[in-house]
């Protein structure tokens, strides 16, 4: 039990350390935004969400769970749309790449065979990310307005210090909070196992999308590394797989529910993108597509 434990808790530190750079740069580069561009940068944000969902789904695709917390934390301060926000959150793929490529590397698969999953999960974020921003974001009733300092004020944080001072007490505090709550996620995984999750599977394999995508849910990257090993296993189809990667937002899902203090918005964001890699998995079982 002890080895089980420590072995969850070196795994989430590392995770945490890992999306160190990729916070701090988010809350620096917001703090500047809000202190020194004003008004030309709540300008620019306006038209360049129109497009969001493009450059979305392009960076989602970035192998590093640290653009989907990034991209939760800007859409918190009201930078990003959330069209814009679900286009990462499908698209990203972060540990899904260095398994693949083990795959490659022992035979289990083909390097064409990742660039085809990666190319179907930025385009299906790109498209679901214009979708959503079309008619999810008029229901929510939410536009990129600028208010960078909501988090500040949510966050309890001494913002008048300077950018800087400011950016790192944002980043130790999420840093602290995705620690903690990854742990927790890791220490779940152990404890049911792989070939637990496997037998779900094979009892019901009519449900197979729809437990692949909930099993994306998990937010913590270790659910891609679980549905990308379970497909080069076999155990997996391609559109079971692509439900799961897509619901797979890493710690995204973590860092929007600390951040954006809406529940119910949180919980209908949460629900669609499940409603979205359900939706992509079923067309492509339906479609008899097969990487």
């Amino acid at each position: 039990m002890w080895e089980i434990l420590w072995h969850s808790l070196s795994h989430a530190l590392l995770d945490g350390l890992k999306l160190l750079p990729f916070l701090f740069l988010t809350y620096l580069l917001m703090e500047i935004l809000e202190k020194k561009a004003g008004e030309k940068a709540e300008s620019a944000v306006r038209r360049a969400g129109k497009w969001g969902p493009l450059w979305g789904g392009l960076l989602g695709a970035v192998p590093q769970c640290g653009f989907s917390a990034a991209a939760s934390s800007l859409y918190a301060g009201r930078v990003l749309t959330v069209g814009t926000l679900f286009a990462v959150f499908l698209a990203t793929s972060d540990e899904m790449v260095p398994i693949m490529l083990s795959g490659v590397a022992s035979g289990q698969t083909d390097l064409t065979v990742m660039v085809k999953i990666l190319g179907a999960k930025v385009l299906m974020g790109m498209v679901s990310g214009f979708i959503v921003d079309a008619v999810v974001s008029g229901l929510l009733r939410r536009k990129p307005s600028m208010d960078i300092h909501l988090i500040c004020e949510q966050e309890h944080c001494d913002c008048e210090s300077g950018v800087w001072r400011s950016a790192l007490l944002h980043t130790v505090k999420i840093f602290a909070y995705l620690v903690v709550f990854t742990f927790i996620i890791n220490l779940g995984v152990e404890l049911i196992g792989e070939e637990t999750v496997a037998g779900w599977f094979n009892s019901l394999p009519v449900v197979g999308v729809l437990v692949s995508a909930l099993i994306g849910m998990i937010p913590n990257c270790a659910s891609s590394v679980l549905v990308t090993q379970l497909y080069l296993d076999g155990i997996l189809s391609t559109g079971a797989m692509l439900a799961g990667l897509l619901t797979g937002a890493g710690v995204g899902l973590l860092v929007l529910f600390r951040l954006n203090r809406r529940l119910k918005e949180n919980l209908l964001i949460t629900g669609v993108l499940y409603g979205f890699g359900v939706l992509w998995g079923v067309l492509f079982e339906l479609l008899g597509v097969a990487f």
